[in-house]
């Protein structure tokens, strides 16, 4: 820029500024400046004036999408060129980004870009060629190499050249759309991701068939939410989605399941990942020892498939869990939904976006009504002007003798006066040049008959015209359903809602270190490789550390670190954990009293003193013991002899003791001297056992008392697992295990009940049924068969059930026969092939009410007895627990 813009004045070619060296001084950091402030534009005003422009310029025109048609500036235009270009036949990338540089005035790359993009998402362009790959992150192939055209989506909801609002180009050759007429809200199905000048959006993809739905309730003045649905498919966890608002936040996850017990497949990955970034985590946290891993396959070609071998003794459940808490196997997005509107820039919801794609649509659709409506009235009128023309011979008046082209059109209107009643409206010069114009064959081949069957066609459809305007809304609803029923069968959602649970890091983590003591010179750690081992742990691992004097501390694992001398107990620090329970033995140090307490430690300040006893000086810790499940054993106390004390032994049992506060002063052992506490009997838990819910919404165990009370654990107990495929199997009730959805039954194992099943034989191709008490298996197993079409019809845990069989097909007015299971089948093994109901075509099997009671059961799960049977076939079925 030269001088004399800096200028106001703008009068001379100078430097900017004069700066005397030798009347410059520093004041606070600052010259002091020899110029004339009254000859200088400040630059804040020029920057602020500068900055504004290209800002709004790169957030009108660049990188936030236009709220109506949901399309970015060079998505528009792309668009509007293929359009111009479409024959039919597929193009040339190439060809395309040279057609859309007439109105896009940027490089060919940034056009190409874009291109591929809307060519990936799938919706408006139709690919031919390698288009690359979302899943594995490959790029396209050149543009000269691959080809586009618009699909009959684009071309049926996209395109209206006679709604289309229009303006110049750049360069003010061509017009382009201002938006195009998009009768869709394209905006949600395809998302959008843009960064401006001092804002950005992120506006997540939705399923396509559940936006129509969403548009259509909307009409209804019906209410509807919107989640997002990705194209890489996995879970979503929407609960703070928060209507796709910024400030709202949604969690993605990989679909991992178990192949076998050492490997591990993933199958759909989050949305944003690609297979090699996603694979390039997991071996990051391999090497950081956080998870543990044997090697990875990426066979992923049309879908994902990702096999992680595990080593020898690996839980794959852990590691799943792992994998979720150390690698972008899940991570967050936050959506920012902002859009042009009206010229500018605002954020809205993702449903006030469908609201007004929706009425949008309303819109467009009356104005495509109105204008044909337009053009029925003009064809109407031509043709009732030609009807007349011919049928009251008006045309003889061309044979007549006349001076000019003049008179000849102006007897033609003055014949048509007798008749002008039978019209709409006036008639036009341009009507009567249009009839003369008419070759002298028409006036011979008229066919009088097929002119009025073609004006009752025109008058049929302008009535229905007119229904369609004054229903409007039933007519954008009617829209709404046929694009669903053309083109909704594409468009299954693939990304699976979930609600998510939060995974602790240090339950899942790897135990990659070893924690050691030195107790001489009370250090701690997992480098001191030389002294005393203590327990396996992880990098991230907190630390509690009990000391004689009865102080205890919580810290973060460390290499090496000073704890100090006296140490007594040194463990990983579980937090929250409400079943490790502190027996401890404690003299005070002021009054010489011994106390007994019991405790747990679920949370305290790191790195901050707490203290066993009541931190006299002095005090000094008897005997201690930590207990995983609450045990409470029995200990021996010896008393220092001392006149009349009678019994110097005795027994003391510590499950005598309720579980208190860690800041309890605890139950006075002896106010005698104690000579020594010593352990008598190991006890057992003062606890009971476990109590274990299941939540289907995350398809995990919890004892937080979430979702379904499964019943209280001890240490061998095992849960029963039936699923809708026919199989069965038995896990432990460790909170660590997955779950997949396909699930009718799960409760505590119980080998003593009995299961009624009804099958159907895919071999025998007949009904079965069976009865059985289930066993322990790690590995699924199938109580209906191995057939293919082997299909589990009812399952019912009543004692003595009874069933009704209905009948279909050729045998379909049989009457339906009742069936007492009891009488009819004994318990066998489940891999029973059981007894055949009918010979008949058995459709329905239905539980009818026992004529027995059923006994009192042992209750073991969350329903009550006499629960209703689930039906395999009842597509609800699948979460339905007994």
């Amino acid at each position: 820029m030269s001088n004399d813009e800096l200028y106001q004045d703008g009068e001379e070619d100078a430097s900017l500024m004069d700066f005397d060296s030798s009347k410059s001084r520093h004041d606070k950091g600052s010259a002091i400046w020899d110029v004339d402030p009254a000859r200088i534009t400040q630059l804040p005003g020029m920057y602020r004036g500068w900055f504004l422009d290209y800002a709004s310029y790169v957030i009108l025109e660049r990188a936030v999408p236009h709220i109506n048609d949901g399309l970015k500036p060079v998505q528009r235009r792309i668009l509007h060129a293929m359009r111009r270009m479409d024959d039919g036949r597929y193009n040339k990338v190439a060809n395309i980004i040279g057609s859309t540089m007439m109105f896009h005035p940027h490089g060919d790359a940034s056009i190409g870009d874009a291109l591929v993009q809307l060519g990936q998402k799938g919706f408006v362009v139709d690919c031919q060629g390698n288009w690359g790959n979302v899943l594995t992150g490959d790029s396209a192939a050149a543009p000269r190499y691959i080809e586009a055209r618009l699909t009959k989506f684009a071309q049926d909801v996209v395109f209206n050249p006679k709604t289309t609002e229009w303006k110049l180009s750049y360069d003010g050759r061509n017009q382009e759309p201002v938006t195009l007429p998009v009768k869709f809200p394209l905006l949600l199905a395809q998302g959008v991701e843009g960064i401006a000048v001092g804002l950005s959006s992120k506006i997540l993809p939705h399923n396509f068939n559940e936006l129509i739905d969403a548009s259509i309730a909307y009409l209804k003045g019906e209410e509807f939410v919107l989640y997002p649905d990705f194209p890489t498919g996995g879970y979503v966890d929407v609960s703070r989605y928060n209507d796709g608002i910024r400030g709202g936040n949604i969690k993605v996850r990989a679909k991992i399941s178990k192949l076998d017990t050492k490997t591990l497949v993933i199958n759909d990955i989050p949305f944003g990942k690609t297979t090699s970034s996603l694979i390039e985590t997991i071996i990051k946290a391999n090497e950081k020892e956080k998870i543990k891993i044997r090697k990875i396959d990426d066979n992923t070609a049309a879908n994902v498939e990702i096999l992680i071998h595990l080593p020898a003794g690996a839980s794959p459940d852990k590691t799943i869990d792992a994998l979720y808490a150390f690698t972008d196997c899940e991570y967050s997005i936050s959506p920012n939904a902002c859009v042009i509107r009206d010229s500018k820039p605002v954020f809205v919801g993702v449903s006030d976006i469908l609201r007004s794609n929706t009425d949008n649509t309303v819109e467009l659709l009356r104005s495509e009504l109105v204008i044909r409506m337009r053009e029925l009235e003009e064809d109407w009128h031509l043709s009732s002007l030609e009807k007349i023309f011919f049928e009251e011979k008006i045309y003889r008046l061309l044979e007549k003798d006349t001076d000019t082209w003049e008179a000849v059109i102006e007897a033609i209107d003055r014949g048509f006066d007798p008749y002008r009643s039978r019209l709409r409206r006036e008639i036009t010069q341009d009507d009567l040049q249009k009839l003369t114009e008419k070759p002298v064959r028409k006036i011979s081949k008229f066919d009088i008959k097929k002119a009025d069957e073609h004006i009752r066609g025109v008058e049929e459809e302008m009535e229905q015209v007119k229904y369609n305007l004054a229903h409007i809304i039933d007519y954008t609803i009617d829209h709404f359903k046929r694009i669903k029923k053309t083109y909704g069968k594409n468009y299954t959602r693939l990304t699976e809602i979930r609600s998510f649970e939060n995974i602790e890091a240090t339950k899942v983590v790897v135990r990659n270190e070893k924690l050691y003591i030195n107790r001489q010179d009370g250090f701690v750690g997992y480098g001191l490789k030389k002294d005393e081992y203590v327990s396996d742990c992880s990098d991230i691992d907190d630390i509690i550390v009990f000391f004689k004097d009865g102080r205890y501390i919580i810290s973060k694992v460390q290499e090496k670190a000073f704890v100090g001398k006296g140490v007594i107990h040194l463990a990983v620090f579980k937090r929250n954990d409400e079943r490790t329970i502190y027996n401890v033995v404690y003299r005070d140090g002021k009054t010489g009293v011994v106390y007994v307490k019991r405790f747990a430690v679920t949370g305290i300040t790191r790195d901050k003193e707490y203290d066993v006893t009541q931190g006299k000086p002095g005090s000094e810790i008897i005997y201690f013991s930590a207990n995983p499940n609450g045990e409470a054993e029995v200990l021996k106390v010896t008393l220092k002899p001392k006149p009349r004390i009678r019994n110097l032994v005795y027994d003391f049992d510590m499950a005598e003791l309720a579980i208190k506060g860690r800041g309890a002063i605890g139950n006075i052992l002896s106010r005698n001297e104690v000579h020594k506490v010593v352990l008598k009997r190991q006890g057992v838990s003062t606890l009971g056992g476990l109590k274990i819910w299941f939540e289907p919404e995350t398809l995990r165990l919890n004892t937080d008392g979430r979702g379904n009370y499964l019943g209280e654990f001890h240490e061998n107990d095992q849960i029963l697992v039936m699923t809708k495929s026919g199989n069965l199997y038995t896990t432990s009730y460790d909170l660590a295990n997955h779950y997949e959805p396909d699930m009718l039954v799960m409760e505590k194992f119980n080998p003593e009940r009995v299961w009624s099943a009804a099958l159907y034989d895919g071999e025998q191709k007949f009904c079965y049924l069976k009865r059985f008490q289930a066993e322990s298996s790690v590995k699924p197993q199938s109580f209906i068969g191995d057939h293919k079409d082997s299909r589990l019809m009812l399952l019912t845990r009543t004692v003595y059930p009874r069933l009704e069989l209905r009948f279909g097909g050729n045998d379909k007015d049989r009457l339906p026969i009742e069936v007492d299971v009891t009488e009819f089948i004994g318990v066998k093994s489940f891999k029973a092939k059981g007894k055949r109901l009918s010979t008949y075509d058995v459709r329905k099997i239905n539980e009818l009410e026992p004529l027995i009671p059923d006994p009192q059961e042992i209750e073991e799960s969350t329903d009550e007895p006499g629960q209703p049977p689930v039906d395999p076939d009842d597509d609800g079925a699948q979460m339905k627990l007994f």
